[in-house]
């Protein structure tokens, strides 16, 4: 007999893997097993006074597909119990979420303080926006305390931070850098798609605000773009950040917030394989003839290392590679993958690579290429789910050219 409560299932007491599976769902009266895909723009009242009610009331009502839907409310409500937050808000891509984490916030007048070591699109938003709307922006070297300690001396409205970084995989001292930005009176927002939420949990080392590109590791196969913003902050989320989005539309659709809802179920057996052979490639590169450098999180030759493992529980899925020589080997090293795929995408089941100096980072200028230790000889690898020795043998083949 079909049950008559379509209540969600219990989460409570749950561990973070089972509330992957099961957090936020809302079953309609059909009680189906795959959470239902709302596919509309709105919804309809039996009455004039219905409508009314929903909208004064406390926002349950769904009244546009805009403000909020049940498949967009279930991915937002099944991260928020995996992640920890009080309130999340799907949007359109990574950077929709970046913009308006930072943009709900900021006045003319305000302060923001950065790394220099960002992706080239959140280092735009920050460095352009804030020239022409009159915020200062500050930035600084993220791995460096002393040179927070004196951006953070003075009033600040936001602290934004990627860690690692993408591509320089920098890693930032979450707690220190938090209290310094607390003092200072900022909000501190973390970008956290580099590590996930299954190897790093901002909100406990005393962030604010955490944003995704959901596009990556969250979808994590290459179907769609998403992104998201939580805040462990109920009143602050409503208050401050929902109006922002509300009124300027960054809203994700419900298919593609359905495709990360199902893409949540597998994120931490993605992340953990992608990241144990992460590591593998790592550790074969880092002894390899042609390779000047690798950085990766989890080895400890990385100069953070001792940062990573008091902070993050494995070191990722992407390893920035310096080869010996410059463009024109990294090219030719490109070129001769026959498995690896040259994509600027990363986060995904299928290991992608890319050269950051004429693709991602390609609008920088000299000095700040050179700041963020974006040179020609980089190439940034996102590890995917193949058979790790694929991947090295894949590697070494293309090595073996130059």
């Amino acid at each position: 007999m079909a049950r008559t409560d379509h209540r969600n299932p219990n989460v409570a007491g749950l561990r973070p893997r089972s509330r992957l599976v099961h957090g936020g769902v809302r079953r309609s009266s059909f009680d189906e097993t795959c959470e239902a895909l709302y596919q509309t723009s709105g919804f309809v009242y039996g009455s004039a006074e219905e409508a009314e009610s929903a909208f004064i009331n406390d926002g349950s009502r769904h009244v546009y597909s805009r403000f909020r839907n049940p498949t967009t409310a279930m991915f937002e409500d099944r991260l928020c119990e995996y992640e920890g937050a009080a309130w999340a808000y799907a949007t359109t891509s990574g950077m929709a979420a970046v913009h308006g984490a930072l943009w709900s916030n900021l006045r003319t007048g305000d302060r923001i303080v950065a790394p220099r070591s960002l992706f080239i699109s959140c280092y735009w938003v920050i460095k352009e926006l804030s020239a022409r709307f009159g915020v200062e922006a500050v930035f600084v070297d993220g791995t460096d305390l002393s040179q927070w300690e004196e951006a953070l001396a003075k009033p600040t409205k936001v602290v934004f931070l990627e860690t690692p970084s993408n591509p320089g995989l920098e890693v930032v001292d979450l707690r220190a850098v938090s209290a310094l930005a607390h003092k200072a009176g900022a909000k501190v927002v973390v970008d956290n798609a580099f590590a996930t939420p299954v190897l790093q949990r901002p909100f406990e080392m005393g962030a604010d605000v955490v944003i995704y590109s959901a596009t990556k590791h969250i979808d994590g196969q290459g179907r769609c773009l998403g992104g998201i913003i939580l805040t462990n902050d109920k009143q602050y989320g409503s208050d401050v950040i929902h109006p922002y989005l509300r009124h300027t539309g960054p809203t994700i659709s419900p298919f593609n917030a359905w495709l990360l809802l199902k893409g949540l179920e597998t994120l931490e057996l993605r992340v953990s394989a992608q990241s144990a052979a992460a590591l593998t490639v790592a550790e074969f590169l880092e002894g390899h003839a042609k390779v000047e450098r690798v950085l990766y999180p989890g080895l400890a030759s990385h100069p953070q290392h001792d940062l990573v493992r008091s902070q993050m529980t494995g070191g990722g899925t992407m390893l920035s590679i310096f080869l010996k020589g410059g463009k024109e080997e990294a090219f030719r090293a490109l070129n001769d993958l026959r498995m690896v795929m040259i994509s600027n995408n990363l986060g995904d089941s299928k290991s992608l690579i890319t050269h950051p100096d004429t693709t991602t980072h390609s609008k920088l200028t000299v000095e700040e290429k050179a700041a963020a230790n974006i040179r020609p000889n980089l190439l940034r690898l996102s590890v995917g789910l193949e058979d790790a020795q694929d991947i090295v043998e894949d590697l070494d083949r293309a090595l073996a050219s130059l």
